[in-house]
């Protein structure tokens, strides 16, 4: 692998995704192209159902394009068995949601441990890593709360915690402060940023907010399914 495809976490090639129900087919995306290079921060906007989900769930491994390639790391994932992928996801990504997905029965120190046990990480190992990076995010003292005794804002902080404690190489974010009030939104969005900064990771974020894109190296639109510039 060459020296510029090194700096490429994530790619795709002429991607399409159509869905089909019967005689009913729709394309929901066409012929994307991307690169994501080493410490970018990428934002996509776009109108609601202009296809951006749907391109990060294939980005993230999640779907599998009808035609085109997703590379991860220089590995095309549709070339990856179901436990190779789980394993590639795993090692090399982090997730961020508009509703953080967090399990309700676990602690938030156990939300943020589960990447880590999953990947079998010794159980002290996991927990510890866990802790540092909650206390990173202003959430030390919430080590025993669960979910529902969480505000919004420390519920997606737990999310981003949870995002970044296996210390991926990208993280993809859909719509992470889309659930927020606006200084909520910009206390997490400041918080994400400078965490990518500090451990150098990738950063694709979808998002409505052209405030929050606008303070991102790049911005791409979904537009119809195809990804234009700005």
């Amino acid at each position: 692998m060459s020296n510029a495809d090194d700096n490429i976490i994530l790619s795709c090639r002429n991607v399409s995704r159509r869905f089909s129900d019967g005689r009913l087919s729709v394309d929901v995306l066409q012929d994307v192209n991307l690169d994501v290079a080493r410490q970018e921060q990428l934002a996509i906007v776009g109108r609601s159902g202009s296809g951006k989900s749907t391109l990060m769930h294939l980005l993230g491994g999640l779907d599998r394009p009808t035609e085109g390639d997703v590379r991860l790391m220089g590995r095309s994932l549709s070339k990856l068995g179901s436990r190779q992928l789980s394993a590639m996801r795993n090692r090399h990504l982090g997730f961020i949601y508009q509703f953080h997905h967090l399990l309700p029965e676990f602690t938030a120190l156990e939300n943020v441990a589960m990447p880590l046990l999953i990947r079998r990480q010794p159980v002290n190992e996991a927990r510890n890593a866990a802790e540092r990076i909650l206390q990173r995010v202003g959430l030390g003292e919430r080590l025993t709360h669960k979910p529902g005794e969480l505000s919004g804002g420390e519920r997606q902080r737990t999310a981003i915690a949870r995002a970044l404690v296996t210390r991926p190489d990208c993280v993809l974010a859909d719509e992470p402060t889309g659930n927020l009030d606006s200084q909520t939104a910009e206390d997490v969005f400041d918080l994400l940023q400078e965490l990518n900064r500090e451990e150098g990771t990738s950063l694709v974020m979808v998002t409505h907010d052209r405030n929050i894109a606008a303070r991102m190296d790049r911005t791409l639109t979904m537009m119809d399914g195809h990804l234009k510039p700005g």
